[in-house]
């Protein structure tokens, strides 16, 4: 029945917690075995392991077939807002930049820093996408990094795969600190604790991650040419990370460490450049990557020389943006307050037209009897979606663009993006069966059973929530509470716990589904995102291992000066 209360249950299969989780893992086995294996359309491998996660939610945890289907679809609504709304915005005014052409200034610009590959790897996927994050998040980064590196000369497999695996230290952070706020309305910590751990953790994995990107693009001897500038940039991305989030701003941290690392790398190009540039391949349109314009029909290729107008006109958008999304969350006036309860319009600015929708028909209790969220939020003009398209409509005016060529420009993009919106509705209906059958709840309780190693599997809780939802915000809020009672439980730091499922969570992020279907949307693979998991899924599981191993120490002597 569709309006009947369901109860979750943790331990359905033999009143044990470990066959239940065999049994609850089985949707994203499915899911991993048919992207990274089988190499399926993401679309069709997310709609088999959305069917599996119906049937082991009405067969195992015995959810009424109607709460299950009820649960998927509110887990596509919230795929499609806010997430895709904001990729589809933030594509859109890529789209608007390269009808009018400002896109190759924009890259020639950046190619003027340096015409390295690796370099330019370093600023836009590590630095740009960084701050990108910090505003949007939710994809926007590996969707205009991607499209920017193959504008660049880069070939559309490594540019996806080096801008997804630039996305992950600037997570935690991401759209202005949202997933460290979560998991404080979750935990009941104090925001500035949990921002200061995380800030503890994250930058020193941010030290290690331009590097790798360096050793994607060029292997080995990428890093013995160009090691310098990602030694710089991770570090300097590092420290002012740390800086913020401990001192001066929970919720700018990734601003300020993605300008700082930016600049520094700037400012280093200056002085030093690689003893040998790399350039993997000149554009299929014969316009070289170092920023040079077409070859002419004789076959020389013609400097451009872009006047300084046409370098701000270029600029503009993502300045706009920046401006646009500070204004909207650090100005009082602008933001107001939230809602107090639903149907609540008091308040002022952007928020007071937020509605908190109790999703129809769905009525879910805990194990303990507690009703679990079943909300629907339609912040339609504060959310960073809506926010990015008051951007685009301020873009057309300093790009000069008319409403009929804006619209082609939008009808275009949301062809470019059909799949990966059926991908991510598909893979968040898939999470929220999972959380509201109570699956997901059996697989975390199951690593938390284990004592005093808890401390070493709690990064792996966030990994696999992000992994599943694609969402630092949502693993936050799936795992939060559950991470500081193991704790409790096992004698650990709550507040180390809770920023674990944090940061290890941002480690997810390159191989959730609905990133990889963004990703080849961008670089023109639709259907081939497994072929990309394959080239990621290395890398997770790595930088995963090396934060167990951080957590671990921290939650020991050896470093444990390092807990807030």
């Amino acid at each position: 029945m569709l309006l009947a209360d369901y109860q979750q249950g943790y331990s359905p299969i033999a009143d044990s917690v470990g066959w239940s989780s065999l049994v609850a893992i089985l949707p994203l086995l499915v899911l991993f075995v048919l992207l990274g294996v089988l190499r399926m359309r993401a679309w069709l491998a997310s709609l088999i392991a959305t069917a599996v996660a119906v049937v082991t939610a009405v067969a195992a945890y015995s959810m009424p077939i109607g709460d299950a289907l009820n649960s998927g679809a509110l887990g596509a609504a919230n795929g499609f807002f806010p997430i895709m709304w904001i990729v589809i915005n933030a594509i859109w005014i890529y789209n608007l930049t390269v009808a009018t052409g400002h896109f190759d200034v924009l890259r020639r610009s950046f190619a003027s820093v340096s015409d390295d590959q690796r370099v330019q790897a370093i600023i836009i996927a590590f630095c740009f996408g960084a701050l990108m994050e910090a505003l949007a998040g939710f994809g926007t980064p590996v969707a205009i990094s991607s499209v920017m590196l193959i504008a660049l000369g880069f070939k559309p497999l490594k540019a996806a795969t080096v801008s997804l695996v630039a996305n992950t230290a600037p997570v935690a952070f991401g759209a202005i600190a949202v997933p460290i706020t979560t998991l404080a309305g979750v935990t009941n910590l104090p925001v500035d604790h949990l921002g200061a751990m995380v800030g503890r953790q994250t930058p020193v994995l941010s030290a290690f991650v331009p590097l790798v990107l360096v050793l994607i693009v060029d292997r080995r001897k990428g890093l013995r040419q160009a090691w310098l500038p990602a030694v710089v940039a991770g570090v300097v991305f590092g420290v002012f990370q740390y800086l913020s989030s401990n001192f001066w701003s929970v919720q700018l941290a990734d601003i300020i460490a993605s300008l700082a690392a930016a600049l520094s790398v700037v400012l280093l190009t200056r002085v030093w450049q690689p003893k040998e540039t790399y350039q993997e391949a000149e554009r299929e349109d014969g316009a070289a990557a170092s920023g040079e314009s077409p070859r002419a029909a004789d076959g020389a290729v013609r400097p451009v020389h872009d006047s300084p107008f046409e370098v701000f006109r270029a600029y503009a958008p993502y300045l706009v943006i920046i401006v646009v999304f500070v204004l909207a969350t650090r100005v009082p006036a602008i933001q107001g307050k939230p809602p107090s309860g639903v149907g609540d319009t008091s308040g002022t600015g952007i928020e007071s037209v937020t509605r908190i929708v109790n999703w129809p028909g769905l009525h879910i209790t805990n194990a303990a009897g507690d009703a679990v969220g079943t909300t629907f939020k339609l912040n339609y003009l504060s959310t960073a979606g809506s926010l990015l398209l008051i951007s685009g409509l301020v873009t057309l005016l300093l790009l000069g663009v008319g409403p009929g060529r804006a619209l082609k420009a939008y009808g275009r993009t949301l062809n470019q993006l059909k799949f990966a919106i059926v991908t991510v509705m598909l893979v968040l209906g898939l999470g929220f069966i999972m959380n509201e059958s109570g699956q997901t709840t059996t697989l975390g309780v199951w690593v938390a059973g284990a004592g005093g190693l808890f401390a070493f599997l709690s990064p792996i809780l966030g990994w696999f929530g992000v992994a599943v939802t694609g969402s630092d915000t949502s693993s936050n809020s799936l795992f939060g509470a559950l991470q500081i009672t193991a704790a409790h439980q096992a004698g650990l730091s709550p507040t180390l716990m809770a920023a674990a499922n944090s940061s290890g969570g941002v480690l997810g992020k390159m191989i959730s589904p609905q990133n990889l279907a963004i990703a080849a949307s961008a670089v023109g693979m639709q259907g081939k995102e497994g072929i990309i998991f394959r080239r990621v899924i290395g890398w997770s599981l790595v930088f995963l291992l090396f934060m167990c191993v951080l957590v671990y120490l921290q939650s020991t002597p050896v470093l444990g000066w390092m807990v807030v």
